[in-house]
């Protein structure tokens, strides 16, 4: 990861925030990964989806370079690499009700850490949550780490709204309306959080106390336009819980219906 060039926002934003601006340098990212996948159709109305990854970044080059003597950061072509385990996991259970009416289940967790001769997973190897195939009442990296909410006035605020843990659940219940033309309910938890402290991220740390609360929470509807080769979908969201702080109380404490919209356009089902 190079970054060529950069505008005088995207610099503010990174003398903000140390950790984000760590996550964006300069580096090399060698990496090893690993992924397990079991697919398995119990009978004709049941089936289950489990995928494994885990990834590994920098360990074979550090170790080698320690062998050679080299102290302090060790470095790529002049260029430091980073070194950092990431693992994910995506469970997908589906049962047929009866005819072409099924209902679908998903929960994902992901977990990265960096080490040694990196302070910062990289930022694209990041999680962040939101849109299509994730919590479709809110739009990509709109929510979190933790109850964190970037400062609204700042367009560029997204960059602050990724994190080294993620948790997703979604329920799904698909059914016909007429031909190619299929119609969905859904409901959908998650974000992510940091597994370091960051000052500049109050509230985005994860912490067993506040989990629960930290979730946001939508569901909505959806048409699809399945053709067996290709499949268009469209999913209205509509926010129920959101994370962080909109100065109403309760659970449900979005500051408006419109305000709790999102629409999304995408192209194959979310799981």
């Amino acid at each position: 990861t190079k970054l060529i060039n950069t505008t005088v926002e995207f610099d503010s934003i990174m003398n903000e925030n140390l950790a984000v601006a760590q996550s964006f340098r300069d580096q090399f990212v060698p990496q090893i990964a690993y992924t397990y996948t079991y697919d398995r159709k119990i009978d004709r109305n049941n089936a289950i989806n489990w995928q494994f990854t885990v990834q590994e970044a920098g360990n074979l080059c550090w170790a080698i370079w320690e062998l050679a003597g080299s102290k302090g950061e060790k470095q790529l072509f002049n260029t430091p690499f980073s070194q950092f385990i990431k693992g994910t996991t995506q469970l997908v259970f589906n049962c047929r009700l009866g005819g072409n009416h099924w209902f679908y289940t998903r929960a994902a967790v992901g977990a990265a850490h960096a080490y040694g001769n990196s302070s910062q997973v990289p930022y694209s190897e990041q999680f962040y949550v939101g849109g299509a195939n994730s919590v479709r009442a809110f739009t990509v990296r709109s929510i979190g780490p933790g109850s964190y909410r970037a400062d609204e006035t700042n367009v560029q605020g997204y960059f602050d709204q990724t994190g080294t843990f993620k948790f997703e659940m979604n329920v799904e219940y698909r059914f016909p309306i007429y031909g190619p033309l299929h119609g969905a309910l859904f409901v959908d938890a998650g974000n992510v959080w940091l597994l370091k402290d960051d000052e500049q991220r109050p509230g985005g740390t994860l912490r067993a106390s506040s989990f629960l609360k930290d979730l946001a929470l939508g569901t909505g509807m959806g048409l699809r336009f399945d053709i067996g080769m290709l499949v268009v979908r469209g999913d209205l969201g509509i926010g129920i819980h959101a994370p962080y702080s909109t100065g109403y109380g309760g659970y449900y404490n979005m500051e408006s219906f419109k305000k709790s919209l999102a629409f999304h356009l995408a192209i194959g089902y979310p799981f």
